[in-house]
């Protein structure tokens, strides 16, 4: 009946782990690594983002053209531009043609000359904007606007947008490239984390890995151990970071209506799940960078 009692209330004896835990270089680690996954989800997010506006500027340039109207003898601007209105909206694959009113072409210059600037004064030109249909199977030209408005007897000159183009396609490019390359620099830096901090924990446990070799461990068996541990904590920090990321961008979308809090840069809901492959690389970068690292130094031990 003593034995019995005794074994309720004494703890059964358990063996020790064979890599012993720090929970102050844990957290340290587990707290760096998931910084950098935090900034590495954002850069991510971003050149989703960058992708997704770059295409919506071309689209929209694409899908439009404008026309600046140019009277011809004694008709008036706006009789002029009505007229090229008319022609244009009558062109096969041509959605919709309207002219602009007079005080949207005055908004449009006065950033230019100032708000003092006499704008009523000016002899501004009439524009006409032109939007395509996107159904169409072809998509009208410049030169088929020109030669609608010739058959029209107006005089314009048609911009299809098409040297903005370019500009914008290198803009996202290069928005794209420089997130990318963000989070690929932040990869390395974790890299570099992970494979410090398994150089330390082996300096630190010297003496651990050095009973495991006297006692015919392997050499796997022990990297292994620096692996799978390293790996648990990097995925911890990239559920944490990951996490985090999410939420700084769930609510830059939130906050700002429908085009998010960053309209130049928006941001879709779907661009979130980019944060949940977060833990799943950070633990195969750990696993990867540990086990080049442990199996480095464990086989220069003797």
């Amino acid at each position: 009946m003593t034995g019995k009692a005794d074994d309720a209330v004494a703890p059964r004896w358990r063996p020790a782990a064979l890599l012993p835990r720090d929970r102050a270089q844990d957290l340290l680690l587990v707290f760096v690594t998931g910084v950098l996954c935090f900034f590495a989800c954002l850069s991510v997010i971003a050149a989703l983002a960058a992708d997704r506006a770059a295409g919506g500027w071309t689209a929209q340039l694409k899908g439009s053209a404008t026309v600046v109207i140019r009277p011809v003898g004694g008709e008036s601007p706006d009789d002029a531009a009505a007229r090229a209105a008319a022609a244009l909206a009558g062109l096969k694959g041509v959605a919709e043609a309207r002219t602009l009113e007079k005080e949207k072409a005055e908004a449009l210059v006065e950033p230019w000359l100032g708000p003092a600037a006499q704008l009523t004064d000016l002899p501004l030109p009439r524009l006409v904007t032109v939007q395509f249909d996107p159904r169409a199977a072809r998509q009208p030209s410049a030169a088929d606007l020109a030669r609608a408005l010739r058959a029209a007897g107006v005089d314009g000159v048609v911009d299809d947008h098409s040297r903005w183009e370019t500009d914008i396609v290198h803009a996202g490019d290069t928005a794209r490239a420089a997130a990318l390359a963000a989070a690929a620099l932040i990869g390395l830096a974790a890299i570099a984390v992970i494979a410090f901090a398994t150089q330390a924990g082996l300096a630190a446990r010297r003496e651990i890995v050095e009973v495991l070799h006297l006692a015919g461990a392997e050499d796997r068996f022990i990297v292994a151990l620096f692996q799978n541990r390293l790996a648990e904590l990097a995925g911890l920090a990239g559920i944490l970071g990951g996490g985090a990321a999410a939420l700084v961008a769930a609510a830059a979308r939130l906050m700002g209506g429908a085009n998010g809090l960053t309209p130049v840069l928006p941001i879709a809901w779907t661009d979130l799940l980019a944060a949940l492959l977060c833990p799943l690389i950070a633990a195969g970068v750990a696993a990867v960078a540990t086990r080049i690292t442990a199996a480095r130094l464990v086989g220069e031990m003797p």
